[in-house]
């Protein structure tokens, strides 16, 4: 293990992220809200303790390992949830204890959503932006930026670039060298956010609310800068363009990729894992309209598409905006919503879940076992897009999937020990291993009342979700330790 270099990294990642400190700072001083002192502080803290940890090893370079490269992704983003708390906490509005503070932070960076804050209307606009700014951060990951430019500090990023990726297939790059396929992967994300703020902009949003919400749109996070979510704005139109650009981000972005290279949107269409996100959506968008209407819950039929189809695509690409509190709909539309948000979105998008391409997998993968059964000497190839894939890929895929419902288990069984009733515990740990959000039970419209030991769980959930399991689990084993 590198853990010089490692220092050396991370000390540098630690001064990149104090500069997110800077737009929350000019945000304060413009709207004059009073909160500017607390990010100044959280800036020259920030610092300060990368200086502290780059400074003594800013000499030292060696190649990272693949092992290095788990351990400064897993390292850097539990003390960036831990970094990214310090403005929440030093802030006198909202007053926050250190572990909301982090459970906030931790929320946003990896593009969950779920809040303990109430009162957003009335909050400082610097701590409304940071909010939404650090969701924008974490969608496609601060790390993959990080290997944008690392490399001109003479650290390689092909180590840390299959950490932080999601997905069952890491090892694809959309260009030779991967500093540009970060950088294009960059584009792409600052193309759509510019184009969603512009679209909320024209749809009827001040400029304040409709760059928050770019933010959190393109990076499928669900904050807001309002209590009422979307709901606040009263308008179908707000509500169709959120819903293009959550369905657009939670594409696999190698495909807007090729689309742009190419000049075109055939391939969108060859897509086996798109055809099939696109075709889940439509079906939980219909059933939830169509029940919606005949149970009387709206009585205009357009509103009851509107809002099914917009309820729809946010929980399932696990975005969680909400226009109403989905949890109160009648008979089993919350449960569907909710279980929509383990398949989640695409691989490669900023969507959480279990991927689109998985579930492909494993029903296929089931599939197969039951032919077998019929012709038990048959080859029968499992085949993505027409190719066929590896057993290692299968084998990665019913792993992640073992781990994933191990690793809900034992957080299910926590929280109930912690004093939280069943549906609350199990719609918590799927919010927040989904990185979805809103809840059901007590969880349904924020997390401020539920216990503090709930809440680090929770923060664990989080991050398990974010690096997709492998990452977190793989350096808590003892073979990884070893020489």
């Amino acid at each position: 293990m590198q853990f010089l270099t490692i220092q050396r990294i991370l000390g540098i990642l630690l001064g990149m992220f104090s500069l997110t400190m800077l737009p929350p700072i000019l945000v304060s001083w413009l709207y004059q809200d009073g909160a500017i002192q607390a990010f100044i502080d959280a800036f020259a803290l920030l610092l300060v303790a990368g200086l502290v940890f780059w400074f003594p090893v800013r000499k030292h370079r060696k190649e990272l390992k693949i092992r290095d490269g788990f351990l400064v992704v897993v390292m850097f983003w539990v003390t960036l949830g831990l970094s990214g708390a310090v403005p929440f906490f030093m802030a006198e509005e909202p007053a926050m204890s250190f572990t909301d503070a982090v459970f906030e932070s931790m929320s946003g960076l990896t593009t969950t959503g779920a809040t303990v804050l109430t009162g957003l209307d009335d909050l400082p606009e610097s701590i409304l932006f940071y909010r939404q700014f650090l969701q924008w951060l974490g969608g496609m990951g601060i790390v993959v930026l990080a290997v944008a430019i690392l490399p001109l500090l003479g650290v390689g990023g092909m180590q840390l670039y299959r950490a932080e990726t999601p997905g069952p297939m890491k090892d694809s790059k959309l260009t030779p060298r991967i500093t540009e396929t970060a950088k294009a992967l960059w584009y792409i994300y600052l193309t759509l956010t510019i184009s969603c703020a512009i679209a909320f902009r024209w749809a009827g949003m001040t400029w304040f609310d409709a760059i928050g919400h770019s933010f959190s749109t393109v990076a499928i996070g669900g904050f807001s800068t309002h209590d009422a979510s979307i709901g606040f704005f009263n308008s179908a139109t707000i509500e169709m363009v959120t819903v293009v650009f959550m369905l657009l981000a939670g594409m696999n972005f190698a495909l807007h990729f090729l689309g742009w290279r190419h000049r075109s949107i055939r391939h969108y269409w060859a897509d086996s894992e798109l055809r099939t996100y696109l075709g889940i959506l439509a079906i939980i968008s219909v059933i939830t309209s169509v029940y919606l209407y005949f149970m009387h819950t709206f009585e205009s039929p357009w509103t009851a598409i509107h809002q099914g189809v917009f309820q729809a695509v946010s929980i399932g690409t696990t975005a969680g905006f909400t226009t109403t509190d989905y949890s109160l709909w009648p008979g089993f539309l919350p449960i569907l919503l909710l279980m929509t948000s383990y398949i989640g979105g695409c691989a490669g998008s900023t969507g959480g879940g279990i991927k689109v391409v998985r579930v492909m997998l494993l029903f296929k993968q089931g599939y197969r076992e039951v032919l077998r059964l019929i012709h038990p000497n048959a080859i029968i190839a499992i085949k993505i897009n027409n190719k066929a894939l590896s057993s290692k890929v299968i084998g990665a895929v019913w792993g992640f999937f073992a781990l994933y419902v191990f690793c809900f288990s034992i957080m299910h069984l926590l929280l109930m020990a912690s004093g939280l009733d069943i549906v609350t515990s199990f719609s918590a740990v799927t919010a927040c291993l989904n990185n979805l959000g809103p809840g059901l039970g007590e969880v349904g419209a924020n997390y401020g009342e539920i216990n503090s030991p709930s809440k680090w769980v929770l923060c664990v959930a989080m991050l398990l979700g974010r690096l997709e399991i492998f990452t977190l689990l793989v350096v808590l084993t003892p073979a990884f330790w070893r020489r």
